[in-house]
């Protein structure tokens, strides 16, 4: 008797702890500076809110965030899905080396990152000489930044989709090909309709990296005003002059990018979780 009283005390006591302390790591660490942002933005009223994003320099950096996020998610789309596909469907030498290459991005700091492009491209580099002759700028100009983003955000759309495409398998496809299919039918017709909502997954989070970077852009883009600083190096470099209301009211955006992610990815995710437990029923049925 008195062991079965211990037991059910330990059952509800632990799981009581483990949930506190988990809310309250989420509560100091994630609410609390989130909620700090749109307090310090707003604290000296809206008029001084608004009056920031009329400064010179803070709308080329909007401009600049979207315009590398343009660039870089297509082009990682187009990698992820070609990757993925040559990883899950297929058996080649160097399979393994490919997966890890793609990881990269994960393990090298993106300070390093960014180092290495400028060691590459700089004027002190082997390039750097054929780049000045024919004046093509790529370290501290645009070309640099697109550069930059599209390394840290390369692994996002393929590490999502390949542990889908190999649990998915190729039986599909195949007897797509048995019945006459051609390779741009199979994708659109077979593969594309299976992976779309791990393909929004992985664009969701490329996009909210590729506005959300720092690390290697900072080092790649020289801080040139109006031409180079991205939205996180434009708030860097505000809160640096101890313009902190600025700095706090460019971060909102920032924010609600997160908070939009975040939503749009609870959808994704309902929404493969009812796809899952609707296709389940039949498949018994089959």
């Amino acid at each position: 008797m008195i062991k079965n009283v211990s037991i059910r005390w330990s059952d509800k006591i632990v799981p009581a702890i483990l949930i506190s302390v988990t809310l309250g790591f989420i509560a100091l660490f994630l609410v609390l500076p989130l909620v700090s942002i749109f307090y310090e933005a707003f604290r000296k009223g809206y008029g001084l809110y608004f009056a920031s994003f009329k400064e010179e320099y803070a709308w080329p950096a909007v401009r600049l965030t979207l315009l590398c996020a343009a660039i870089a998610v297509p082009l990682n789309v187009v990698f992820g899905v070609v990757a993925a596909w040559c990883i899950a469907k297929f058996n080649f030498w160097g399979k393994n080396v490919l997966i890890t290459l793609i990881d990269l991005p994960f393990a090298v700091s993106p300070v390093i990152a960014g180092l290495v492009f400028v060691l590459a491209f700089g004027q002190q580099s082997a390039f750097g000489a054929w780049l000045l002759e024919h004046d093509i700028k790529i370290i501290f100009a645009l070309p640099g930044v697109i550069l930059a983003t599209i390394f840290v955000t390369v692994p996002f759309v393929a590490r999502e989709l390949i542990p889908l495409m190999q649990e998915q398998g190729t039986l599909e496809e195949e007897a797509a090909v048995a019945l006459g299919a051609g390779g741009w039918q199979i994708f659109w017709r077979v593969t594309l309709p299976n992976i779309k909502w791990g393909l929004l997954y992985g664009v969701l989070l490329c996009n909210a990296r590729a506005m959300g970077e720092f690390g290697a852009v900072s080092v790649v883009s020289g801080h040139i005003r109006g031409s180079t600083n991205t939205m996180p190096l434009y708030i860097e470099t505000l809160y640096a002059g101890y313009d902190a209301v600025s700095a706090f009211s460019v971060a909102t955006l920032l924010a609600a990018l997160a908070l939009v992610t975040l939503a749009a990815k609870s959808v994704v995710e309902w929404k493969v979780k009812r796809k899952t437990g609707a296709d389940r029923p039949a498949a018994v049925a089959r």
